[in-house]
């Protein structure tokens, strides 16, 4: 392995959250490789100011427009192919979008940790399409996306085409990558820092429930807000983002919401919630380990990496469909519900970051064959 030049490639590093947990994990597997990615905000990510990342051409665009990626994915994927990448020997992208569009020499071997196929061209296009998220310009964007993502479907496949192997995060996305790219996969989970949960008291008193994360339409808050008016519980919105105000108009007076918490406060809160809600399909969801952690259970979509990471009964429960109705019918018997705090936190163990470090260090090890 030490005789092996690694590069880890990542699609862009503009704000922080699960793609960007792994790649530090990704980085710690194998701390001498650089980080190449299309466009860096460091004031956004200090985790990555002491680390070699190396930025595309597209760094030069003014800042207010490098976080728009949307705006970009032409430009992004000739961007990754201009990288000259020749030296090393194992490329790692790490890529829900354009990463895996770099070029390596012929006797290099791309490794893809796929966090999902781009989702606006496959998976979630319909929803997309829907809600482009460009404001005002979104009837002019749904005319011109279905010739536009024809032509981006054509460059991932292309893209895909260049990857030797994938690593999938999940069940679902393993899944993706035989529908859309007709590729095999073998299934690494994301890491989850348990340091931040180990000496946390996890056995105490518990009351109300929390729902976190980016404030964006396809996470569902609003399911989650809606069903805790309805059954008058008491609710902890944790996050911001672009649909911040819709949802505070939707709140009811047992809803409350906070905006920049830390890491240690949120974790502090889930060890003092009843439940941990988690209403949208996530590829995998690291946040819902981070719940179990703290020994909180979890009410989650049945869908996605959820299916993964919840054993019914013991971590948490499902519920069938992603409305208010359907979720208020589980939380209204939820009390009835026994969870055993450590329990949760010894499931939640499963995907820790030593192991997925040990996972990734294995299969580059043994496809490689350098032990």
């Amino acid at each position: 392995m030490s005789e092996l030049k690694i590069a880890i490639v990542h699609d862009w590093l503009t704000n922080f959250g699960g793609a960007e947990r792994t790649l530090l994990s990704m980085h710690k597997a194998f701390p001498q490789a650089p980080i190449y990615t299309s466009v860096f905000t460091p004031q956004a990510l200090p985790a990555f100011t002491e680390l070699d990342v190396r930025t595309t051409y597209l760094q030069k665009l003014p800042s207010y427009l490098r976080d728009r990626h949307q705006l970009w994915p032409l430009l992004r994927a000739d961007a990754f192919r201009k990288l000259n990448l020749q030296e090393y020997d194992v490329i790692l992208s790490s890529a829900s979008a354009e990463a895996k569009a770099v070029l390596k020499r012929p006797d290099a071997v791309h490794i893809c940790y796929c966090h999902t196929p781009t989702r606006y061209y496959w998976s979630h296009y319909n929803e997309y399409l829907a809600s482009p998220g460009f404001g005002p310009l979104n009837p002019a964007v749904r005319v011109a996306l279905p010739t536009l993502v024809k032509t981006m479907r054509k460059m991932d496949l292309r893209a895909a085409a260049g990857v030797d192997y994938f690593i999938a995060n999940s069940t679902t996305v393993a899944d993706r990558i035989k529908k859309y790219y007709g590729c095999k996969s073998t299934i690494i989970f994301p890491p989850v820092d348990m340091k931040r949960f180990k000496k946390l008291d996890i056995h105490g008193q518990r009351h109300g429930f929390i729902v976190l994360g980016r404030q964006v339409p396809y996470k569902r808050c609003d399911i989650a807000i809606e069903a805790c008016n309805s059954l008058k519980l008491p609710l902890t919105v944790y996050g911001s983002g672009p649909d911040h105000d819709r949802l505070e108009k939707l709140a009811g007076p047992t809803v409350r919401f906070v905006q920049g918490a830390s890491d240690t406060q949120i974790a502090k809160a889930l060890t003092r919630a009843e439940g941990y809600l988690f209403p949208q399909e996530e590829d995998f969801g690291i946040t819902q380990v981070e719940a179990m952690a703290a020994g909180c259970p979890v009410i989650a979509l049945k869908k996605g990496g959820a299916l993964d990471v919840i054993d019914p009964g013991k971590t948490g429960i499902f519920f069938d469909e992603q409305n208010a109705e359907c979720l208020k019918k589980v939380l209204a018997n939820f009390s009835s519900q026994k969870f055993n705090p450590q329990k949760l936190q010894d499931h939640a163990n499963k995907f820790s970051e030593e192991r997925f470090i040990s996972e990734l260090q294995n299969f580059i090890n043994r496809i490689t064959k350098l032990k």
